[in-house]
């Protein structure tokens, strides 16, 4: 059975958390977190010396929302992660790469697969995903993200965009499968690329509400809790950037229900 390590500098089971509260505001505009990639390569994602934990956090609030953000890997770590993950990877066929909007199929503009404990299903957009056995490298994220937040998931959707033109349209992670008031813990990797929340009541032609959307920067290496109740009242997306012309994979764990 192939194994795969990841090699932390320094101890990883001590330390606490240390937390920098943001609390974004709405009424100057576009809320920016300024969780930029340069910022976030001068801090503990480019200090391979670092011990980790401690991690340093970023809290990210607005009405209904509340995120935290923190580099999970330094850069070499970083860097070996995405090349086994390009390496060991089998994306669903086209079948399972379709999802269904307004009564109407479309093709995904990204790979995608999932990964899981045995029993677990997962549906969205009227696709229904079967996770594929937990791999090495998996696994070691997987244990990361609960050394970092005490957290246990069962399940990872991974997303694979080859560069900026593919994409993700606003959505809500809400699903029926997933356990009542869980977060959600989204790994990026590869090109650093903008990602934005915006309210429910400010969707639509003639809005209910004027909240403004909040915009980061996920950097390589990074980890994005989205605690609740943010997908209760906040869609995100990814949106396009052609200038972007690197891969970028992100790593969405998820407690889902096991229905026996």
């Amino acid at each position: 059975m192939d194994t795969f390590v990841i090699k932390a500098a320094g101890s990883c089971t001590s330390g606490k958390r240390k937390r920098e509260n943001l609390e974004t505001k709405t009424e100057e505009g576009l809320m920016d977190t300024q969780l930029t990639c340069d910022d976030a390569s001068r801090g503990l994602l480019s200090n391979e010396k670092a011990t980790w934990p401690p991690y340093t956090w970023t809290k990210i609030k607005s009405q209904g929302l509340d995120c935290d953000y923190t580099s999970l890997f330094c850069k070499a770590e970083a860097d070996d992660i995405f090349l086994e993950l390009e390496n060991k990877l089998t994306y669903f066929s086209d079948e399972l790469s379709k999802v269904k909007v307004f009564g109407k199929w479309h093709n995904i503009a990204r790979k995608q697969v999932s990964y899981g404990d045995p029993g677990l299903t997962y549906t969205y957009s009227g696709v229904t995903l079967t996770p594929k056995p937990w791999i090495p490298v998996l696994e070691c994220i997987r244990d990361r993200v609960k050394e970092a937040t005490g957290y246990n998931f069962n399940f990872v959707l991974i997303n694979r965009y080859k560069d900026g033109n593919d994409h993700i349209g606003e959505h809500r992670d809400d699903e029926k499968e997933l356990v009542p008031r869980s977060p959600i813990a989204s790994v990026s990797l590869g090109a650093c690329r903008d990602f934005f929340f915006r309210h429910g009541a400010s969707r639509g032609k003639i809005p209910s509400s004027r909240i403004e959307p909040v915009k980061l920067q996920l950097a390589h290496g990074s980890l994005l809790m989205m605690n609740y109740p943010t997908n209760v009242h906040w869609y995100h997306s990814l949106p396009a950037r052609k200038k972007i012309l690197a891969p970028r994979i992100n790593l969405t764990f998820r407690k889902i229900i096991l229905v026996k």
